[in-house]
């Protein structure tokens, strides 16, 4: 096994310490990060130009931080690729104009984590500039941010963990109302329909080598208890024609949620193991009245409705006690119920989900509240102005005004395990399993980018093809 990694983040003594190397921004600064020309042909000054409420930031377009975002597909304006952004408290330009990067008055960058690359990244850091994270979706799509090396390069963060600057993990529930709805299915009709032959659980995956290694339960479960599973992953029943497409499913289409409704049970295991990742395999059960037998976040029973409302597949032992469990469940209507009084009035005892639902700034579907892109946008912006004052202060007068203090993530604020098998034991699995060959490989090796990058920054290398050469020195200094 490869060498423990997750060492005490302590401080890049380049690059991220705002207390000692980041410049204040000044417009009379010298010309030390980029040319003005760097703007010639970006249409800043006729960017829209209004106040939020309770913005009282009158300062001109000219005069604003810039927050560039690195990924442009992601750019929450259209149809631009410029905008002014009035926030809570202050104001900024937004751009997803790479030419802009080197420029001084880009105080921060934002990345997309899905398609952040170590090879790709930004260089040379410059210590006038903050990175700003944002990544809602699974941790398989890129596990270099689940090491300590690659997330402390951050300085703020918006990812589904609830540690992070700004949590999106309950990003997947719209509302408390979502969760209830009256179920979709009665039970009466439910065991009409186990009456006529569906099973008592369903499986519905067409992703099937994912880093949760769900298959491999999913296999085993099936041993024991009756399992109908559409879809790719271990079919043994066909859809019909006109709900085929089992990959566009995380869609709300009537006709298929109406069909998913009729089974007691939903097999709801993400695609990969970390806390608080959760989606709507455990929300949408919920929602439609059906028991969600779910495994992803360890924590996700702080999140559910009531202690009684999920069967959670890590409290059972092996597939087969979770079996016998499922099939006392189904035998026994009244046991059942219980799972579903929920919601009933005054059914959701969770204080911390309510409180979490009713305090999130943003909205799901509800267009009422800015979404959660906006939201994180303003985050950077209100606080990268905040720090840019203190850094002014703190010039003005640096006896008496102490500068703002380095902000840096923790790897609390996204890191997640290395992949474990679905069932068994790593030492039971054959060497040719395909699993094995590719999520524990792709896991240690995101750790090697992730010190590479780490060691370009550190050594203020302005080209990010340099990174297998860091990653080749580290390796031949360790050995």
């Amino acid at each position: 096994m490869r060498r423990g990694w997750d060492r005490a983040p302590g401080v890049l003594c380049l690059a991220l310490s705002w207390a000692a190397l980041c410049r204040s921004w000044e417009p009379a600064d010298a010309e030390a990060f980029g040319p003005q020309s760097a703007l010639s042909d970006v249409e800043f000054a006729v960017a829209a130009s209004y106040r939020g409420p309770g913005n009282n930031d009158t300062r001109g377009n000219r005069e604003l931080p810039i927050l560039l975002w690195w990924s442009a597909g992601l750019f929450p304006h259209f149809p631009g690729d410029t905008e002014r952004v009035d926030c809570a408290r202050s104001s900024c330009l937004v751009t997803r104009q790479r030419k802009v990067q080197l420029q001084r008055r880009t105080a921060a960058i934002i990345f997309y984590g899905t398609d952040f690359r170590a090879y790709e990244a930004p260089l040379p850091r410059l210590p006038h500039q903050t990175w700003a994270l944002f990544h809602e979706e699974s941790p398989m799509n890129n596990y270099v941010l689940s090491h300590a090396p690659a997330i402390r390069l951050f300085n703020y963060t918006a990812t589904f963990r609830r540690e992070s600057d700004y949590p999106l993990t309950l990003q997947w529930l719209p509302s408390l109302e979502y969760l209830l709805q009256p179920p979709a299915v009665s039970l009466q009709e439910k065991n009409r329909w186990r009456r006529a032959g569906l099973a008592p659980v369903l499986y519905m995956q067409s992703h099937c080598d994912v880093p949760s290694d769900r298959d491999r339960y999913v296999r085993e479960l099936m041993k024991y208890i009756e399992v109908d599973s559409y879809g790719k992953c271990l079919n043994n029943r066909q859809l019909p024609e006109r709900l085929e497409n089992t990959e566009t499913a995380t869609g709300e289409d009537s006709e298929f949620m109406s069909f998913v409704s009729r089974y007691k049970f939903h097999l709801a295991l993400e695609n990969g193991i970390c806390p608080d990742y959760m989606t709507e395999k455990l929300w949408r059960p919920l929602h439609l009245g059906c028991v969600p037998v779910y495994r992803g976040s360890a924590s996700a029973s702080d999140w559910l409705p009531s202690p009684r409302s999920a069967v959670l597949v890590d409290d059972f032992p092996s597939p087969r006690a979770l079996a016998d469990f499922l099939r006392q469940l189904d035998a026994d209507d009244a046991a059942y119920a219980r799972f579903l009084e929920f919601k009933r009035p005054g059914g959701v005892v969770n204080g911390p989900l309510r409180e979490a639902l009713r305090a999130r700034e943003w909205g799901v579907n509800d267009m009422t509240k800015p979404n959660y892109l906006n939201g994180f946008e303003c985050f950077v912006c209100d606080r990268e102005n905040e720090r840019l004052a203190a850094q002014r202060a703190h010039r003005r007068a640096p006896a008496s005004v102490p500068p703002p203090p380095p902000r840096i993530a923790r790897n609390s604020h996204m890191g997640c395990p290395l992949p474990a098998p679905g069932y068994g034991q790593p030492e039971d699995i054959p060497q040719n399993d395909s699993w094995a060959q590719m999520w524990p490989q792709d896991y240690w090796q995101s750790l090697d980018q992730a010190e590479g990058l780490e060691s370009l920054i550190l050594h203020n290398e302005s080209d990010p093809s340099l990174l297998w050469h860091h990653i080749h020195q580290l390796a031949v200094r360790r050995a």
